[in-house]
């Protein structure tokens, strides 16, 4: 059986890709105080579609950072792993009025896709926070548990189907890990994939999919609502936000695994406009609006910067790398 640790994988995409742009405005703030951006207001990226982890963490951050750099504007701009953003957010050189979410997806995709753009064209401000993620069914799904799923997957794994985000991302690295961790040929999952969340859902809602894998905080409200059934979660324990769903260890599947999300401003900036990024993500960071969000989204705290952000980016590039090799991705 194979033991996977939190924040190893990663993504590529889907061949046809979108960009969507969507604004939106939060009042200035009488309490904003970030004296390096000399009135200018900051814009925030999220390159994906609106309602996925990147965008919820953009609109989360534009609240936090409210009393602190006063109006922020958030803008989607999705499509192939974040690499669309990406590629477009490297127009912004030199820019400290400019930053993007990204994350272990958009380190996966850059390699996946053999991107001419790759972080090095940014400057890297924070790692924010981590995400496990969930196996979910339809409510009425023949698939009773995670069992039933895993004996379907070995006497047929391309008969079962994954519905989840970017191809060659963290969902299709999970469903390949199961694959493995069962005995299974992780490149013979069937992963149906998809730019966005909502994409997904209407793919295992649809009937096109055995099984979705999202992001904890982005299926939790389908799952209050009924409208999906989790049988499984990535992390090491059981999560508060779902006390009754079994890990995946629990049910007899040696798999961990969780996502992690960042910040990045623009390559090209100076010394003193990064340092002064950075302190500024840190107070959003300590702040109780963020606080309570983690608490809400059901996220981890995992705030790194500088130099140690950096080096771990490094680490993450190279283990990524070699991951989607041996999965026949990259």
């Amino acid at each position: 059986m194979q033991r996977w640790r939190p924040a190893v994988v990663a993504p590529w995409v889907a061949a046809a890709v979108s960009t969507v742009l969507l604004i939106l405005t939060t009042p200035w703030s009488d309490g904003g105080d970030s004296d390096f951006l000399d009135g200018r207001q900051l814009r925030l990226m999220a390159p994906a579609a609106p309602g996925g982890g990147w965008d919820q963490t953009s609109r989360e951050m534009q609240t936090a950072l409210r009393d602190l750099a006063g109006r922020t504007e958030v803008y989607n701009v999705a499509g192939a792993g974040g690499t669309i953003g990406l590629s477009q957010f490297a127009r912004y050189d030199g820019d400290p009025t400019q930053l993007m979410v990204m994350g272990l997806i958009m380190v996966g995709a850059i390699e996946s896709n053999d991107s001419p753009v790759t972080l090095d064209s940014t400057t890297p401000l924070a790692r924010l926070t981590t995400d496990y993620e969930v196996v979910v069914v339809p409510a009425d799904s023949a698939v009773r548990d995670l069992n039933d799923l895993v004996g379907r997957m070995k006497q047929d794994l391309g008969a079962v189907s994954f519905a989840g985000g970017s191809a060659g991302g963290v969902e299709q690295i999970l469903a390949g890990l199961i694959a493995d961790a069962i005995g299974a040929d992780p490149g013979g999952v069937n992963y149906v994939a998809h730019s966005g969340g909502g994409e997904a859902l209407s793919t295992l809602l649809s009937g096109r999919a055995t099984a979705g894998v999202s992001g904890v905080s982005e299926l939790e409200g389908q799952i209050k609502a009924g409208t999906v059934r989790p049988i499984a979660v990535s992390s090491a324990d059981r999560l508060p936000a779902l006390p009754d769903v079994p890990t995946l260890k629990e049910s007899g599947v040696d798999v961990e695994l969780a996502n992690w999300r960042g910040v990045v401003a623009p390559a090209g900036i100076s010394a003193a406009d990064e340092r002064a990024l950075e302190d500024l993500v840190v107070r959003m960071t300590q702040s109780e609006a963020w606080k309570e969000t983690l608490q809400r989204r059901g996220w981890g705290d995992a705030t790194l910067t500088g130099p140690e952000f950096e080096t771990y980016l490094r680490t993450e590039r190279q283990t990524v790398t070699d991951v989607l090799v041996k999965m026949g991705i990259a």
